[in-house]
């Protein structure tokens, strides 16, 4: 078997780590991997024993500008693919960007595979483009939780793979379980977009002068002070750049967020809630989406609408004021994170493909 991977933009969000993980399940198991990706630096970046192959890409802020950027990485990516891939192989495509690998795939013929992290992608036309390429080019598509399977409910066959925490980083939290916190510190880890509700975060910063708030963003320093130069922020609040290691992140928060709106989008997963909850740190997450897959209510986290800064505010108040309260649910987080563990990932991403 030969599985050639398909990613759009390598950085340090959340699918290309899932996709990391793959790569390195596939060849712990001795299959012959290659990674299509544009260059640059990332969770994809000089994985052993992948054999990388790169084409051109470039993300823009300009949303014409980017989709203009998208074809033309497609055709270069197509290009590329119309000379390797054969019908005996297996094209693993990471989210639904990269539709030239699937259009490509379907007409060689080889078993197709959509591992599916999004849904509700803008501007309306476009997801109906990308979604409807999937449809017609995928043999297999998977899912990272009930909640998008259901949302999409395309006609492939289907399988839910959950994303997992690597036994490298719970080896890590473990040894810092139960460590005296040196401040009451709230955290929240996001992409640099308003749909996560990075505002939000910065209002309930504002409210909550007695607790410490830390903000870490998927962006450079310059492009957080450019989002942030008209407002005056609060100064119990600290804003960071991307972090290539979140251990330490973890190791000093004592609650972690999720705040995204959801009127303009539904989290479909939730990753580093999951790796939160294997360093038993309580959550507090919206009330709807894959991530209430991980979170229940009362029992390790916080269900809330990231509108209801006040109830949050109370949320964190009696998290952080109540030590038997936060102890039960640290516990509980720590149990429910071992389901989402490295092994299980593995077995079924095998089956998944030798299908």
């Amino acid at each position: 078997m030969r599985i050639i991977a398909v990613h759009l933009l390598n950085n340090y969000s959340g699918s290309p780590k899932v996709l990391m993980q793959l790569l390195k399940g596939w060849t712990k198991n001795n299959i012959e991997t290659h990674l299509y990706t544009c260059g640059g630096t990332g969770f994809l970046s000089n994985i052993s024993g992948v054999k990388n192959h790169f084409y051109w890409y470039r993300f823009a802020k300009n949303p014409i500008i980017r989709l203009f950027c998208l074809g033309i990485s497609q055709f270069f990516l197509s290009l590329k693919l119309v000379f390797l891939l054969t019908k005996k192989d297996v094209l693993y495509i990471n989210t639904v960007l990269p539709f030239g690998a699937g259009i490509i795939g379907k007409i060689i013929g080889c078993k197709v595979i959509y591992h599916l992290h999004e849904t509700g992608m803008k501007p309306k036309i476009l997801n109906t483009f990308l979604f409807g390429v999937v449809q017609y080019c995928a043999t297999d598509v998977v899912y990272v939780s009930n909640f998008l399977a259901k949302q999409e409910n395309l006609k492939i066959n289907k399988s839910i793979l959950y994303n997992v925490i690597e036994n490298d980083f719970r080896k890590k939290a473990e040894i810092h379980l139960n460590e005296k916190k040196e401040a009451k510190l709230i955290l929240m880890i996001s992409s640099m977009k308003v749909y996560k509700g990075i505002n939000q975060f910065v209002k309930l910063a504002r409210i909550n002068p007695k607790y410490h708030f830390k903000l870490v963003l998927n962006a450079t320093s310059n492009e957080i002070d450019n989002h942030f130069k008209k407002e005056i922020l609060p100064t119990n609040l600290v804003i960071c750049p991307t972090q290539k290691e979140v251990h330490q992140l973890y190791q000093e928060a004592s609650i972690v967020l999720n705040l995204t709106l959801t009127k303009l989008c539904t989290e479909t997963f939730g990753l580093t809630i999951l790796e939160a909850m294997t360093y038993g740190l309580p959550t507090i997450v919206p009330p709807i989406g894959g991530v209430t897959e991980l979170v229940e209510n009362q029992e390790n986290g916080f269900l809330v609408d990231s509108q209801e800064l006040d109830l949050i505010s109370l949320k964190i108040e009696e998290l952080l004021e109540n030590p038997l309260l936060y102890q039960k649910m640290s516990l509980s987080a720590i149990t429910k994170s071992k389901f989402f563990d490295e092994d299980y990932f593995e077995k079924e991403s095998i089956r998944i493909i030798s299908n």
